[in-house]
């Protein structure tokens, strides 16, 4: 079974234009993390594929200045904790094709992606 699936922000312009980039996106599931938030499973599947929770996490966020984390050593199970709490701490958009993990946006993560969509 194959799986494809993009966990994005909707107010994110950033993520949009990256979803309108991989398009088409047939057999890709999309989910918005405000509207349907992060489940520890799929943490923890985001986790397995990337080899770390600090892969996946957002030192951009807003609040990771607000809260102080910026003056925090952080371990693995913060950065979880964290994800868990609040979607702004995860590097978005991530994107999961079968067995591999895109984070972020750079755009060497994007075009990466695409190809793995449109093989």
């Amino acid at each position: 079974m194959t799986m494809k699936k993009i966990y994005h922000l909707g107010s994110c312009n950033t993520c949009q234009r990256i979803i309108k980039t991989l398009e088409p996106l047939e057999d890709v599931s999309l989910q918005e993390i405000k509207a349907h938030p992060l489940t520890e499973a799929q943490v923890d599947e985001m986790k397995r594929l990337a080899g770390s929770y600090g892969a996946l996490f957002s030192k951009r966020a807003q609040l990771f200045r607000q809260k102080g984390l910026h003056e925090k050593q952080l371990t693995e199970s913060d950065y979880k904790a964290l994800i868990l709490e609040h979607y702004t701490f995860l590097k978005r958009p991530v994107i999961l094709v079968d067995d591999q993990i895109f984070i972020g946006n750079a755009q060497k993560v994007v075009t990466a992606a695409y190809q793995a969509l449109h093989p």
